[in-house]
């Protein structure tokens, strides 16, 4: 990965209100002045309801802190699913994070533009993309100041969350070195991958040796999201790199983190992710430091 560089002043200004937070959730925005090419729409508020957050026109994360005692330098973007129509994001974002919380993990939720919203200016390819590479960019600009191990940044995407994943693991994740925004200048590749019921797009037909190690899961009687899992778990094994795979019998999609399951399998599935996480030295703090807030 590329090497830190500090990032802007205007996000060294949150530090003090960040670091003073720790069970407050905190929303960032990935630019100063709003997405690029968008900056006119920067103020419009975000439409939430329920389950969903819509309207999103300055794309950001949310940061949830570990306890201190706990914190292990490791920490993970999570992409909430919706179908580029909205963004699941109770519990597929805050959920998730809150219980990566509590495994020790710092976590943070994207909230992405949306491609497929009722008269959307954004696309898939480019401005989906772009926020999640500023994204992991962003989290890796400001690791020291976090207390955050830079080899151990992942990423973590539910359905078309997953979708957003897929657009930057498989791909060189390079900086530009000649930005202006040092932010920029960084690599947006994830170290690690977490997909849950991933949907169909950017699964690509074979994975590169750097391909970042993944764990898997959904159900064989999801018509939309088993398919994916069982391509890429081929491509991981054709590639030789390290892929763990959990395809449960039953549940359908969008179990989520399985607090709402009825069944055990599903209910438990997160402790599967918790075993795979310890065996890969992702619940470790990193050697010869303390990873405390």
């Amino acid at each position: 990965m590329s090497t830190l560089r500090p990032a802007m002043a205007f996000f060294w200004a949150f530090a003090p209100v960040f670091l003073s937070a720790q069970n407050t959730p905190l929303q960032i925005p990935l630019w100063p002045d709003g997405a690029p090419g968008f900056e006119n729409r920067r103020n419009e508020p975000e439409q939430a309801q329920d389950w969903w957050v819509k309207n999103v026109h300055n794309p950001s994360i949310t940061a949830y802190l570990p306890p201190k005692e706990k914190a292990n330098g490791t920490a993970v973007l999570i992409c909430p699913g919706g179908g580029h129509r909205a963004l699941v994001y109770n519990s597929e974002g805050r959920d998730a994070a809150e219980y990566l919380n509590g495994l020790g993990v710092t976590a943070f939720v994207l909230k992405y533009r949306l491609s497929r919203e009722e008269n959307s200016p954004y696309t898939l390819e480019q401005h989906v993309r772009q926020d999640a590479y500023r994204a992991m960019r962003l989290l890796r600009s400001r690791a020291a100041e976090w207390h955050l191990d830079p080899a151990k940044l992942g990423m973590m995407g539910f359905s078309a969350g997953g979708e957003v994943v897929a657009m930057v693991a498989y791909a060189p994740g390079d900086g530009n070195p000649e930005a202006p925004d040092p932010v920029d200048r960084l690599n947006g590749k994830p170290n690690f991958q977490v997909l849950v019921y991933p949907g169909p797009l950017f699964v690509p037909d074979s994975v590169a040796a750097d391909a970042p190690p993944a764990f898997m899961v959904a159900t064989i009687d999801d018509e939309c999201c088993s398919a994916p899992i069982l391509k890429l778990c081929q491509a991981y094994h054709a590639a030789k790199v390290p892929a763990e795979v959990h395809l449960y019998a039953r549940g359908g999609h969008a179990f989520n983190m399985g607090k709402r399951s009825k069944l055990v399998t599903l209910n438990t599935w997160p402790q599967r992710l918790a075993d795979w996480m310890k065996d890969n030295g992702l619940l470790e703090p990193p050697v010869g430091s303390e990873a405390k807030h």
